[in-house]
This record gives C-alpha cells, structure tokens and sequence, in this order.
C-alpha cells in the first residue's frame, strides 16, 4: 500500500465516523429529527441572533421616569394637562406630573437614563431604546396576551413557542422555550407562555430559581436503565396507539415531553449549579446584594446566560415580587414603587449584557426590556400614574439590534407617539427577522388558514438595526 492509498482510506474512514456521529444528531438525521419537533431547523436567511432573553418588566414602567426624559413635565407639574386626555384604567385623574427622577446622559451614544437605572445606564452604547411603542390594550391581561402573542385573547401560541416551532432548540436535553418564574406570573397566567394551536411541546416550561427548578423530574428508579426501561415501553404502547388513531398532538407531545423530562433529570441539576461562578461574576449580578428581590433577578439573569449558552433559543424573565409594590403598576406611591423596582432588576440586567458580551455572546443573544404599556404623564390621584398604551419606551440590545440609538419619540409630554410609531406586532416581525425568520412565511395551518405570530399586520423595522 502506497502512503497515498493508506492516507486516501483513513480520511474516507474518519469521514465515516464523523457521518455516524451527524446521524447520532437529531438535527441531521433524517429519521430521528422527522420525530422530534425540536430538532433544529434552518432559518430562512442568516440570522444574526441564535437567541433571544426577554426580560418582561411586568405591570407598565413609566417612559417619562425611565428612558424618556419631558422637560416640560418639570415646568407644569401640578397644573392641570393642557392635552386631551384619552379615556383612562381607573378615571381618578389629576394634574401634570414631573418625574421624581433625574436624567443624565451616558456613553458616547448620549442617550439619556433616569437615575432609577446607575447600572443599566453604564451600558447606553449598547442599548437601541425605542420610544415611540403603542399597544391595542390599556389593561394587563388583554395586553400582556397581546404582548406574548400577538392577539388581546387567550389562546394563541406565545413567541417563544414560535420561535422554538420555527427554529427548534440546539440542546436536546433541555426546553427550547423557558420562562424563569421569579415570583410574578404575569396577569393572565400560563398562557402567555401557552403553545395554542401549535403542539404542546412548544410551549413554555417553567423554571424556578431554586435547587428545585422544576417539579417532578427526579429519578423516579434507582437505576437508570430501569426508568429508561419504562420509557421504552410506554414509547411502544404509544406508538401502537398512534398506528390506531393517527397522529394525535397530545400523545405525540406526551412522548415528546416524557423522554426531555428524561434528558433534563441530569442537564437541569448542572444548569442550576452556579457555585462554580466566579465571585466576581456573582458580584456583577447582584447575587451578594442586600435586597432578597435583587438577589433573586439576579440568579434569573445568570441563569438566562446559562440556558443560552447552552443553546436554548427563547429565556423569559419575570419579576420578583417587591416590598409595599405591585410589580411596575403604580397607581399610587410611585416614587416608591419605581425605586423598588428598579432595584431589584437594575444591576442584574447591566450585569447579564456585561457578561454575555465579555464572553462574545450579546452578538448573537438579542436582549429585549419591555412591559405591556406605558404610564400617564399626568397624575392618577396624586402620587400614581395610570395605564398609557399610547407611547412607552423599551430597549433592545444584542442580536443585531443597533446599539446607542434612540428610535422613535413621543409628544412633548410623553403621552403620544408622534414619530416613527412601532406596534407590537411590528417588534414580533424584527425580532423573528433577527432571528432569521420572515414572520410572514413563519405560519401554521389552523382553523382553514394560515395562522402566523403576526396575523396580518407587521413590517421590520430595519432601521433600529445594525
């Protein structure tokens, strides 16, 4: 045998084991993958985020106090609102309010952040803050469904579900789509994490930040090949089920979600094993700080880090419950309820971008902020504002989102978006487009049509990308 030959049979030979190795992958094996439905699947077009963190600020933060600065606010407080108001959550409206806060601006972006966020403001140049958000709701629950899915009502499936239907998830042994639960649900419940008419396996598991994160995925034998044993079997009688009655979605998933409970009884343990961080690293999350609230947000936002670095497509955060505060909903005390807030995410949050991007992973995580509406610029009583679907300000960053940009703006009170309006069905249709998914091809046959996140409304909007 010539070197030539022996060099020639030993490269087909590893190519072989590498063939092996591809088909041992769901992602790449034909039969296994046309039986998973999270196997990973291929974008539309490159893609410039793999993930996505949703960091949901539960219950409306008010634009004026955090990211919108109205001069003109502090120059009327306590006069009465020279603009119409729109009709109103609770009606017991009072006169114009000025922020409790001051602003400064940061970076060389210059983009201005109340005091209510030192740390979130020390990362302006990554933020694309966009201040001209309208909504079709003025109360939580019809808004926070409208924010998760695209409809007011119940019963559509959230983002998360379809971005996890339309990429799949790059880790076998975890959810594809994962909601950190610190404490609040958001008003409406678990079907803002819902799958709706997709398979149930696409829906959002709920994970708590503790050592029991999730419910009844220990070891239920002593061994392992015993629980797989069962598993076996129940995956036959299934699928003798499934040759009698055809294709069934809750037994498909019930199979599905069996065998992932399986995979996570050891990838969950390791994921939520954070003694292994550096103290650094847990100082810059907050996760030594005073306050219990921002201890807890901030082990939501390390392990939001974790679950992408470990290939999970869409990690929700919600927020944890606060003292004499009902999430950002302030219709009275709010100087209070905002600082407390603040506190509890404002550090965890400048540590999560800090940290994905000194391990070169804010590229390609889009980070979004945001709740389901804005406040009133004028009082609630004396000290509260009420709801304002009308204009809010939220952020993006990461992903492809252009940093140190301001998008869009509001009246001179802050009341209205009077500039570049962007709808919530607008911001599904640019973070799937980040994604590398057209929200427009990105569909689902339902009820005799094709049903889509977007419904059919929406356009990317391709400037408040880089």
């Amino acid at each position: 045998m010539t070197r030539r030959e022996m060099l020639g049979q030993c490269a087909n030979g590893f190519g072989a084991l590498a063939l092996v190795a591809l088909f041992g992958n769901d992602a790449f094996g034909d039969l296994p993958a046309a039986g998973n439905p999270l196997a990973a699947k291929a974008s539309h077009s490159p893609a410039k985020a793999r993930n996505i963190i949703f960091l949901y600020m539960d219950g409306g933060p008010s634009q004026m106090d955090t990211f919108d600065p109205k001069p003109l606010l502090e120059k009327e407080n306590g006069q009465p609102f020279k603009m119409k108001m729109e009709p109103t959550q609770f009606n017991d409206n009072g006169n114009t309010m000025g922020s409790p806060w001051k602003f400064r601006q940061y970076g060389a972006s210059g983009i201005s952040v109340s005091e209510l966020f030192p740390h979130v403001a020390g990362c302006a140049d990554d933020l694309c803050v966009i201040r001209s958000m309208v909504s079709n709701f003025s109360e939580h629950t019809n808004a926070n469904y409208f924010m998760h899915t695209g409809l007011g009502l119940s019963g559509r499936p959230s983002m998360g579900a379809w971005v996890g239907y339309g990429l799949g998830t790059e880790n076998q042994n975890l959810p594809g789509f994962v909601v950190l639960n610190g404490g609040l649900i958001p008003p409406g419940g678990l079907e803002n994490f819902g799958s709706g008419f997709l398979p149930a396996t696409f829906q959002g598991s709920i994970f708590r930040p503790s050592a029991q994160p999730v419910a009844n995925i220990k070891p239920s034998e002593a061994k392992p090949e015993l629980q797989q044993n069962k598993l076996a079997l129940m995956r036959k009688l299934d699928g003798l089920g499934l040759k009698r009655l055809g294709s069934a979605d809750q037994v498909e998933s019930a199979i599905a979600n069996y065998e992932l409970a399986f995979r996570m009884q050891a990838a969950v343990p390791e994921l939520m094993e954070i003694k292994g961080e550096t103290e650094a690293t847990r100082e810059r999350y907050g996760l030594n700080a005073k306050y219990e609230a921002t201890r807890i947000f901030g082990t939501q936002c390390l392990l939001a880090r974790r679950l992408v670095e470990r290939g999970v497509r869409f990690v929700e955060l919600t927020c944890p419950a606060v003292a004499s505060s009902d999430r950002w909903d302030q219709h009275g005390n709010l100087r209070v309820g905002h600082t407390n807030n603040a506190r509890a995410v404002d550090q965890p949050i400048a540590g999560l971008l800090r940290d994905l991007k000194a391990r070169g992973l804010l590229n390609e995580t889009l980070v979004v902020w945001a709740g389901e509406f804005g406040r009133t610029p004028f009082a609630q009583g004396t000290d509260g504002r009420d709801h304002n679907p009308f204009g809010f300000s939220i952020w993006l960053a990461g992903g492809g989102a252009k940093g140190g940009t301001i998008y869009g703006a509001t009246d001179e009170y802050g009341y209205k978006a009077v500039e570049n309006k962007v709808t919530i069905h607008d911001l599904h249709a640019t973070m799937l487009h980040l994604l590398g998914m057209d929200h427009k091809r990105l569909t689902y046959r339902f009820s005799g049509r094709d049903m889509r996140l977007t419904d059919v409304h929406g356009e990317v909007v391709h400037d408040m990308l880089a």
